[in-house]
């Protein structure tokens, strides 16, 4: 008796308690009372939905249930208990009241639903903040496939989605109850919109947004390179498209079978050709250039085959479905669960020793959930660990992938008599494996050789909820010797330029080195390269190297050279008079502000003066096309609304703009003072202030932007590398 009792206790379901906007409470309650007290919890919604048919699978709720029994539901559903997650609840509540067993790539999380209402005479209080996901399937399930949890669920069949938004509506007494004028809604709305939408419009549409980039073909001259080196970067390349291959999956984890799907069937439409081309650009379903808007939905993913995914029937081959991906991108990419969120990783961060800590918030791992291995893996329940959460290193989460990117670097570094390059590519390969990136990062920085090499985890962007974990990508070149000792001008009189900034001596600093500059001629890249491309980039992020050693910048001379001739010089015909001075402006302009000053000082030539502000204002206008979200198109909307209101740039009236030469210097120097001054003092006040004024898209700026969309001006290029061509026979 008493253990019976035991079993009892064990088997009541607890309940996280939220506050009526959804957050935590830190509390816990029996499900009986959360619905007898009204609080607030999350819950699953799951719904089927058959591709073919256009139907949507509902479920019978047994007669034994507490609420709404006997009433036609949706396809599965379940309260996520104490501790638990969202989308191992969905996968487990599937598996248990359905009998279908499905990966995590088939559930889309299309949005949270908050479900409040009462019945059984005020005895149930539902107060539920539904998480709603959605399974695409080709055909509808054959219904003698499913295996019923008969506490839960008495039958199953399928309506389509239009006739069961019309009984919603008409509040049919067979189905439990949803408000399809309010939240709800949203589902049936989803799926009009992706069954309905004219190819012809999506393929304009799609044309369109590949038209802001302008293919150009990037290379080098390869006579500086000996026959071995050749070799070298033979296999360099190699590894490098590894780095495509791991950054696909950084993005999302359903990233790769949506490429490889997309390249299936390229040639079988129009559409499917631009949706190919635009998803090879973003290297995801969402565009860079609007705000990571999607382009894509999961209507348009692979199709995977599950031969055992419910009970076996005769002459069914089993569940046919689409991988998944969400409408909107996920801030935590796939460094993270997708379920989890800030204060989830907080708390179990807290929990963990400190040399933990700092891992946890390390660049080169993963976070996963242990509930997902055991279900993955189906494991038992015992084998997990009080906390949900864990650390995977990326070389044993992209360890395959790693281990051929590694042989590959090994094998260059073997026949490279270039000592520093050597150093580099051996170290780079060692580090694959052990993730330990010190001693590579400082071999980069030593690099001195003809070959410029950058492989491996550096940027964290991709990271938008902290900003933590960083993606896989490579940059390969050959340094330009002339254009690198050309930038030494600067570093050599650094401190001379930073006793003379436009700002009280207070602030300035005493003892002030310039960072290493390499000029290459890029010749492949591959990872992190989506959307838009660089032009520079100063590593390592290592603050163990940055506080001993500074860093390094590597300059990408043949990009900066695209973009002035594809994007910048076209703008300069919306400019008045200055097409001429544009011509001589091809170098990258570091700072109107130090090339006046150098100028002054007879550093260089005085015809640069005109030509450098005219190339700034040309460059606000292509910086700002990215948009004011982006750090770099809200500091250049900044600038250019300043010195337009200091008169330093000018409205013409046939909607041309020009710059006041009589002005322009000592606005510039205006401005430079008050943004030095500002950040010398740490004045957060003031620069926002700064910031709210200025960094609005005010009637000039959208005049511009209009104009230069209407005579389709590109937003930036479209590289592509020859040498692709020759290793690998594409």
């Amino acid at each position: 008796m008493a253990a019976q009792l035991s079993e009892q206790v064990v088997q009541v379901e607890y309940l996280d308690v939220l506050t009526n906007t959804g957050e935590k409470t830190g509390v816990s309650k029996p499900r009986g009372d959360v619905h007898r007290d009204g609080d607030y919890h999350r819950a699953v919604h799951v719904w089927i939905f058959a591709e073919s048919t256009q139907e949507l699978l509902v479920q019978l709720r047994a007669d034994c249930k507490d609420s709404w029994p006997g009433h036609w539901d949706i396809s599965s559903a379940g309260h996520i208990s104490a501790g638990d997650s969202s989308l191992v609840t969905a996968r487990r509540e599937l598996q248990e009241e359905l009998g279908i067993t499905l990966p995590k790539d088939a559930f889309e999380k299309l949005y949270i639903f908050l479900e409040e209402w009462v019945t059984n005479e005020g005895k149930f209080i539902n107060n539920e903040y539904c998480d709603v996901y959605l399974v695409t399937t080709i055909d509808p399930i054959p219904l003698e496939a499913f295996t019923l949890e008969e506490s839960e669920v008495s039958a199953v069949k399928y309506v389509h989605h239009e006739e069961y938004r019309s009984l919603l509506a008409k509040k049919d007494p067979q189905y439990v109850p949803y408000d399809v004028s309010g939240q709800y809604c949203q589902l049936f709305e989803i799926l009009s919109k992706r069954y309905k939408q004219n190819a012809e419009t999506r393929a304009t549409i799609l044309q369109k947004q590949l038209n802001c980039y302008a293919p150009i073909s990037l290379g080098a001259e390869y006579s500086g390179l000996s026959s071995a080196d050749k070799e070298v970067l033979t296999l360099v390349v190699k590894a490098a498209r590894i780095m495509d291959d791991i950054f696909f999956i950084q993005v999302w984890y359903s990233n790769p079978s949506l490429r490889d799907w997309l390249q299936q069937h390229a040639e079988e439409a129009r559409l499917n050709n631009l949706k190919q081309m635009y998803f090879a650009v973003n290297k995801s379903p969402w565009s860079c250039l609007d705000e990571n808007e999607a382009f894509l939905t999961s209507a348009d993913s692979a199709v995977k085959l599950l031969p055992e995914a419910t009970k076996p029937i005769v002459g069914w081959k089993g569940i046919e479905y689409r991988t998944a991906f969400p409408v909107v991108k996920p801030p935590g990419a796939s460094f993270y669960p997708p379920d989890m969120d800030k204060m989830e990783f907080e708390l179990w961060k807290k929990s963990l020793p400190e040399d933990k800590q700092k891992e946890a918030i390390g660049f080169f791992n993963v976070i996963k959930r242990q509930s997902e291995r055991i279900l993955d893996e189906s494991l038992s329940v015992a084998t997990r660990d009080t906390h949900d959460l864990y650390i995977v290193p990326y070389s044993q989460e992209y360890n395959a992938l790693l281990t051929k990117a590694s042989d590959l670097l090994h094998k260059a570094g073997d026949l490279t008599s270039c000592s520093s390059l050597k150093k580099l590519l051996h170290s780079k390969a060692d580090a694959f494996l052990s993730n330990e990136y010190y001693d590579s990062d400082i071999a980069w920085m030593e690099l001195d050789s003809k070959l410029d090499i950058t492989i491996g985890p550096y940027e964290t962007y991709e990271d938008a909820l902290f900003g933590y974990k960083a993606t896989f990508e490579a940059f390969i070149g050959v340094r330009d010797d002339e254009a690198t000792s050309q930038l030494k001008l600067f570093g050599d009189h650094l401190q001379v330029l930073e006793r003379n900034l436009p700002m009280d001596d207070i602030y300035k600093s005493e003892d002030v080195s310039a960072a290493p500059i390499r000029v290459v001629q890029l010749i492949y890249n591959a990872g992190d390269v989506k959307g838009p491309q660089t032009v520079a980039f100063n590593l390592p992020n290592d603050e163990r190297i940055v506080n001993e050693r500074g860093s390094s910048m590597v300059m990408l001379k043949n990009v900066s050279e695209a973009k002035f001739k594809l994007i910048l010089l076209p703008i300069s015909h919306e400019l008045q008079d200055v097409h001429s001075a544009m011509e001589e402006a091809k170098a990258d302009i570091v700072g109107l502000w130090a090339l006046r000053f150098l100028v002054n000082k007879n550093l260089l030539p005085k015809t640069l003066l005109k030509s450098m502000y005219v190339s700034f204002l040309a460059g606000c206008f292509r910086s700002i096309r990215f948009g004011l979200e982006e750090a770099h198109g809200k500091g250049q909307a900044l600038q250019f609304n300043y010195l337009f209101e200091k008169g330093a740039f000018l409205l013409q009236p046939d909607g041309a703009f020009s710059v006041d030469f009589d002005k322009v210097e000592a606005a510039v120097e205006s401005l430079s003072r008050e943004i030095l001054t500002i950040q010398g003092r740490g004045d957060k006040c003031a620069a926002e202030a700064l910031l709210s004024k200025y960094c609005v898209l005010t009637q000039p700026l959208k005049s511009v932007l209009e104009k230069l969309s209407l005579i389709e001006v590109p937003v930036d290029i479209l590289p592509h590398f020859p040498i692709a061509d020759e290793v690998f026979g594409l």
